[in-house]
């Protein structure tokens, strides 16, 4: 009796350690898929309006900020990619 106990008790944690994968339908059932659909888009016009739009001189902050660093980015490439050539034609030139 005391090998069967360890062993349901073993059965009864590694039950409830681990989450089921499914969920629990709790007796109800699955909306439809129109139903599933409008609420799709329910949700996402919910999330929308959490959207924070910025202002127009904020706009232009952004805009110059990522431009500048485009810029500095495509300058920094352009100079290694002039090293490795300059050192690929001296070594193999």
């Amino acid at each position: 009796m005391s090998e069967t106990a360890p062993a349901a008790a073993s059965d009864a944690e590694g039950s409830a350690a681990r989450p089921s994968t499914k969920p629990a339908r709790k007796g109800k059932e699955r909306p439809g898929l129109f139903a599933r659909i409008a609420l799709f888009f329910r949700q996402v016009k919910g999330e929308l309006k959490k959207v924070v739009r910025p202002t127009r001189s904020e706009l232009i902050t952004y805009t110059s900020v990522v431009l500048v660093f485009v810029a500095v980015i495509m300058a920094f490439v352009t100079v290694v990619d002039l090293g490795v050539g300059k050192l690929a034609f001296w070594v193999f030139g």
